[in-house]
């Protein structure tokens, strides 16, 4: 069959009302149909295909998105986050799976990590407009794994609904900071689809130490990103692509008592300093 029979299912699609659904119909297969006329699967193949992305969606639960997962470790998440970025602000990148419940409301100044036992860390910052401006209320949608690099979802016998995550709300200057610890890096988890797919193909599933931030200020658009943790192992070779530089930050070791009883931490210390930066909705 050529390229009248995909020509035959575009036109199949003219009766969709939306014309964004359109385009996006007619232009996924239309590559569909290429790709399957480039490598001709088998039918042993296609069923094998079939199954795969079967699996990957009985694989998703409340508190699991494999096929976030599937689309992060195939890359095609850190590029729809790219091609959907404004230039000016921090550099977005992927929301990752584990973005499943609702952070508690904390205080600024909070520990995130209620279990203990992990490095102690302090993260403080700005939030500002790409002017320079400070966006005081700004909300901070905070995330990570702990320090032996699970998410609470993960170990719900082991860490308490909420551990190592939070919604702080910026002061009147656009400051934001709590305490955690010093993040790890982690394997995404490799006991489904994506994890088989991964062994498959001789890939590693690590990702580099990081923290996961969405930043959200009345009149701004919105940035998901990561702070990584320099030095960290899998920099250069995270699973799944999600590494910019900009976005790589010192957690500076700190010896200062002084500090260390300003943000109730004891000494020495880690310390991560950032900013946040947001752009204007009429940039």
């Amino acid at each position: 069959m050529g390229a009248e029979f995909t020509e035959s299912v575009v036109d199949s699609f003219d009766g969709a009302a939306d014309p964004r659904l359109r385009t996006l119909l007619a232009a996924l297969t239309r590559h569909l149909h290429a790709f399957v006329r480039e490598t001709e699967p088998t039918m042993a193949e296609w069923e094998r295909a079939v199954d795969f992305l079967t699996a990957t969606g009985q694989t998703c639960t409340d508190t699991r998105q494999e096929f976030i997962l599937l689309s992060d470790v195939l890359g095609v998440s850190m590029l729809v986050e790219t091609l959907n970025s404004d230039e000016g602000g921090t550099e977005s990148t992927v929301l990752g799976p584990f973005h499943m419940t609702e952070s508690p409301v904390r205080a600024l100044g909070a520990d995130i990590d209620l279990v203990g036992g992990g490095e102690p860390c302090v993260v403080s910052g700005r939030v500002l407009s790409a002017d320079g401006t400070p966006l005081p209320g700004a909300l901070l949608d905070v995330w990570q794994a702990n320090d032996q690099g699970y998410y609470d979802v993960q170990q719900p016998e082991v860490q308490p609904a909420g551990n190592g995550r939070g919604l702080f709300t910026a002061d009147d200057e656009g400051r934001f900071w709590f305490r955690t610890c010093v993040p790890s890096p982690y394997p995404i988890p490799t006991d489904g689809p994506v994890g088989r797919l991964l062994t498959a193909t001789g890939r590693h599933p690590y990702r580099p130490a990081h923290i996961h931030f969405i930043a959200t200020a009345e009149g701004h658009t919105p940035v998901t990103t990561h702070i990584f943790v320099a030095g960290s192992d899998y920099l250069d070779s995270d699973a799944v692509f999600a590494v910019k530089r900009s976005l790589v930050q010192d957690f500076t070791e700190t010896d200062d008592p002084s500090l260390a009883r300003e943000f109730g931490v004891p000494n020495p210390f880690r310390h991560a300093r950032f900013d946040l930066v947001l752009n204007s909705v009429d940039a």
